[in-house]
């Protein structure tokens, strides 16, 4: 089965960590079929390019553990251009996937990848499974992109929702019930597995005796950073020994430091860089909990390897969380609600927990992910579409 795949949902040169879940998708996906990423680069005028972007295209040679990729450049205006993305990536791409000539157009993130997807997939008269990672579905920018996003999931021969929830949302926009397939992600269990927290800490620096709460992922306030830092704040004197460390970066970088700042709370909340996944699974075994109050999720990645690494989860009960763990594995709470944050904090951390137990109830693998959507496509292949 050869195997074309359209999105901007995946690993570059410039940000390796990209698209962790399609990326760990598709090398397994690779290994029994022919795959081929064609991905459509935004580039914007060099005088309109915003100060948090590169001048610079990426590098072409950059194939994260041996995928082929194409890197397709086209041209775009920030945020003035967003509704005619679909369509514009759609005339680049249409070439080069031709060329490839595939059996099925995989892709991430519905709109604009995924209307491009579609419309290159029209053209060549060749099946395409959208999938919808969460924010593309539950946070739309503009009514066209609304639009064209409905049409794809309306037109696509299979829709992947990373959760049920997330398709429910997909039929109520549009998506026939019957090509809505949720398929929840998988972590890389050879790496979030119970280690050592002493070790782990004994890296990082991290005191033996601290209650260390770890956060990661984009440093942005619709994560509920704000009501962790409350609730961090609102514990420190009850417990003194609480650290509360937030692994990532992002847009509200600053604007948190700031509030941490004001709550004179530098000694105890803080900001830690970024690091790929064999960092964030030695801060996940350097945690006694790890947390995801976010307002709104599809599979959040984060909750999966936090598990697997059989470390409880404080989270909000929001998207697909919820089928994600239970109160075996930790505590649900609701979104936007630091004092209800602080109480599963406090309760989690008061409470003992086995690591093996948490752990062997959550070991998803990619290999497993890869599968259902092997076994998907293979459908899709087989009937009309």
């Amino acid at each position: 089965m050869k195997i074309a795949v359209i999105t901007q949902y995946f690993p570059t040169s410039r940000q390796p960590w990209a698209g962790h879940s399609a990326f760990q998708t598709l090398r397994h996906l690779a290994q029994g079929s022919e795959v081929k990423v064609f991905y459509p680069e935004v580039r914007y005028p060099s005088f309109l390019t915003p100060k948090t972007a590169s001048r610079e295209g990426l590098d072409r040679s950059f194939r994260p553990d041996g995928i082929a990729v194409e890197w397709l450049p086209y041209p775009a205006l920030p945020m003035i251009s967003r509704p005619m993305n679909g369509w514009s990536s759609s005339r680049r791409l249409l070439g080069p996937v031709r060329s490839f000539q595939p059996d099925v157009i995989l892709n991430y993130v519905v709109y604009p990848d995924g209307y491009a997807a579609l419309r290159v997939g029209q053209t060549l008269k060749v099946p395409v499974v959208v999938t919808a990672i969460g924010s593309d579905l539950n946070r739309i920018s503009d009514r066209l992109s609304g639009m064209l996003t409905r049409k794809t999931l309306r037109e696509s021969a299979g829709v992947i929702t990373v959760s049920a929830d997330l398709g429910k949302t997909a039929v109520r926009m549009g998506a026939r019930a019957e090509r809505v397939h949720p398929i929840i992600n998988g972590c890389d269990t050879s790496v979030f597995y119970p280690r050592s927290r002493d070790k782990a800490r004994e890296e990082l620096g991290i005191a033996p005796d601290e209650q260390a709460v770890v956060y990661a992922g984009r440093m942005d306030v619709r994560k509920g950073l704000r009501e962790l830092i409350e609730a961090a704040v609102s514990l420190h004197g009850e417990r003194p020994r609480m650290r509360c460390y937030l692994v990532g970066d992002g847009a509200d970088e600053t604007l948190l430091r700031e509030l941490i700042a004001a709550k004179g709370a530098g000694d105890y909340i803080r900001i830690m860089p970024p690091c790929r996944t064999e960092g964030i699974a030695r801060w996940m075994a350097a945690s006694d909990l790890v947390t995801l109050p976010s307002y709104k999720e599809g599979c959040p990645n984060v909750v999966l390897e936090a598990l697997a690494s059989g470390r409880p989860m404080v989270a909000t009960h929001v998207g697909g969380i919820p089928e994600l763990m239970d109160d075996a594995s930790g505590r649900l709470i609701p979104a936007m609600d630091a004092p209800a944050l602080a109480t599963a904090l406090d309760e989690t951390l008061a409470q003992p927990w086995s690591a093996e137990e948490i752990a062997g109830r959550h070991r998803r693998g990619w290999q497993d992910v890869a599968e259902d959507v092997k076994r998907l496509l293979e459908g899709v292949l087989s009937g009309p579409f």
